[in-house]
Parts: structure tokens; sequence; C-alpha cells
């Protein structure tokens, strides 16, 4: 009977996976015009922001997810930030615009670029890291100081890639967005997705609508620390993201 079940589940995720890339390109090629003037030039970033943020909005919607925020701090439009959250599925993007208040930068992994027509405007719009090259780790570290030095939050996942393995609960920290927000002075703000893997994972088979939990953690403060510390914040938040997942973890298998 089991068999019979997942037989007639396959036809529905293979259902849903092309709604969801259908409206991922579409709802792109609908606006191409108006994306093609706004991302031609960093003064209109804030504008094309608005633009994605409503993007990131529509998208998690027609999929049927819905954002439940827990904020343990409190974020400041008037402040800049590191945004850290931990990274398991394309939709992490989509939640990261959902939940931003103020415009941000993606630092994001060269093989994005490669899909159709969103990889032309990610990479027009994102900070582009080909962590095969030393010369491109160097470039990003460039223009992410010229983006905070001009008001814009950053986004860094810190693992640097969504783990090959799904049983992973979260990997290892780079040290990119620590150093930054030290060289900054300005806050780390550590975010926890607990479904995102679970509703959107790279297994094609899998997934459903649902809730989407995500926790902004009491911000990490880096006034008065120096690059020496970045290891230490690092593996702080590291630690606290790690704590909640597997707290999480614990008291789902408990509830099941």
């Amino acid at each position: 009977m089991k068999q019979i079940n997942q037989f007639y589940k396959y036809p529905l995720y293979i259902f849903w996976r092309c709604w969801f890339y259908g409206w991922l390109l579409f709802s792109i090629i609908a606006i191409f015009p108006v994306l093609l003037i706004v991302t031609s030039s960093d003064k209109f970033y804030p504008v094309f922001f608005k633009i994605a943020k409503a993007w990131g909005k529509t998208l998690l919607f027609v999929m049927g997810f819905k954002l439940d925020v827990q904020e343990d701090d409190t974020l400041d439009d008037t402040k800049s930030y590191m945004f850290c959250p931990n990274h398991t599925s394309m939709i992490d993007i989509m939640v990261m615009l959902a939940l931003a208040k103020n415009p941000f930068v993606f630092v994001g992994k060269k093989e994005l670029t490669k899909i159709p027509i969103f990889g032309y405007f990610y990479k027009r719009t994102c900070i582009i890291v080909d962590r095969s090259n030393s010369r491109s780790r160097k470039a990003v570290f460039d223009e992410a100081r010229k983006k905070l030095s001009n008001g814009l939050d950053v986004c860094i996942f810190p693992e640097g890639l969504v783990p090959d393995d799904e049983s992973v609960v979260l990997a290892n920290f780079k040290n990119g967005a620590f150093r930054l927000a030290i060289e900054h002075q300005i806050p780390i703000v550590p975010i926890t997705m607990y479904d995102c893997k679970k509703r959107f994972s790279y297994t094609f088979f899998s997934g459903s609508p649902g809730k989407l939990r995500v926790k902004i953690h009491h911000f990490i403060k880096t006034n008065g620390l120096t690059l020496k510390d970045s290891a230490t914040i690092k593996n702080k938040t590291f630690e606290l993201i790690h704590k909640e997942l597997i707290s999480d973890i614990k008291r789902q298998d408990k509830n099941t």
C-alpha cells in the first residue's frame, strides 16, 4: 500500500517542482525590460531590491509556504548588518528577501549564474564568488567592502554551500562573513531556518507546502573586536545555530 501511495506522489512532486521553476523563470521574463534598467547601475539598486523582495514573497506564496518568524532582536533600519543564515535550500534566497527591511546584497556561488535568465540578473546584482579561485575570493572582499561602505547590508551563507549530504545538520563555517563584520564593526545576525530543507530540498521527489519557521537570534556585536577575534565569533555563531537546529530535531522526534 505504501508503494502505491508513493507511486501517486511522484506526479505531484513533478508538477510542484515544475510549478516552482515555471514561476521562477516566467515571473522574471514578465518584467525583463524593467529588470534590465534597474540592474544597469548601482544607484537603481534600492528599486531593484523592492522588486526582488516582492518577487520573493510572491514565490513563497504561490508555493504554499508561510513564514513564521521569531525575533530575539529587532533590526534597526538605520544600521548595517551582516546576515548569517544556515543554508539548506534554494528557497533560502526567497526567505531572506521576504525577511529583510533594508536592501542587502547576497554573496553567492558562481554556479547559480548558469541558471537561464535568473542567472543573468543574479550575476548583475549579487557578489559572485568562485571558491576554486583565490583571486575571486579576494575580489569578493573588495566588492563587499564597497557595498557595506555604501550603506547596504550583506548576506553571506557562512557554510559556503548546501552540503551534498542532506543528513548534515550544519556544515563548517567559512571565515569571510566574520572578518568583514569585524572590519566594518557591524553586528552579525545569526539566522536559523528550520524547515527549508524539509519543505524544498535539492532532492527532487521531496517537499511540501507548509510553514517555514525562522529565528532571528540576538545579534553578535563586533564593536572593539579585531581580526584576531574572527575565529571566536565564527565559532559562537556556528554553535548558536547548530544548537538550535539540534534542539528542534529533538523536539520534532519527541512529538512523533
